[in-house]
């Protein structure tokens, strides 16, 4: 798929960064499209795929697990969790309609009894196939990039160091890459939840 997804782990966060064109065939569309669905506060997912099936699987997923939490007395779904569910309705979906979507869900959280919180990070393909990772690409960002995670990635990263690694392999991508992916945005989710890093077209101008 010609997406870009990437998403790295930190020390009390997850970042994860996605191209903002949208095109079919030989044509774009659009230039700021946000790749980068928030699921719930404090998980989010990035998804490489037909837009259709991105917008549908995303909205599927996380009016589901809103619904989860709706029925069974706030109760809410770890990000492993959600990343089951996920990987089960891609599953099931292969033998009926499959989505053409490979994803990343990261996610926070929140310790037990004052214990501290947990960052996650999963990649899932449309096949089903489910691993948590530290680092992780969806698209051919993985034939491009996957040297610079080996090489860049250490345990405990900062924030700034995280985004220093992203950067890299975005300019990677406008350099090697033969389709042009202009512009990128970026979001991280923290013990503050989801939020935006950075984007380089406006995704609510439209």
């Amino acid at each position: 798929m010609a997406d870009t997804v990437f998403g790295i782990t930190y020390n009390g966060g997850v970042i994860i960064a996605a191209d903002q064109s949208n095109g079919r065939s030989i044509l774009t569309y659009q230039k700021n499209l946000d790749k980068i669905a928030k699921l719930t506060d404090y998980s989010m997912m990035g998804v490489s795929g037909a837009n259709s099936d991105l917008v549908q699987f995303t909205q599927y997923v996380s009016k589901n697990i809103n619904l989860y939490e709706i029925s069974n007395e706030g109760t809410k779904l770890s990000t492993h969790a959600q990343a089951n569910f996920a990987r089960g309705e891609l599953a099931t979906a292969i033998r009926k309609g499959p989505y053409q979507v490979n994803v990343l869900i990261g996610g926070y959280d929140a310790g037990k009894q004052g214990a501290p919180g947990s960052v996650s990070l999963y990649y899932l393909d449309y096949f089903g196939a489910l691993h948590k990772v530290k680092y992780g690409a969806q698209g051919y960002a993985q034939y491009f990039c996957a040297s610079i995670f080996d090489r860049e990635y250490k345990e405990n990263l900062t924030e700034e160091e995280a985004i220093k690694i992203l950067g890299k392999c975005i300019l990677e991508m406008k350099t090697r890459f033969m389709l042009s992916q202009p512009n990128f945005i970026m979001k991280k989710v923290d013990k503050d939840g989801v939020s935006v890093l950075s984007f380089g077209e406006d995704p609510a101008d439209t």
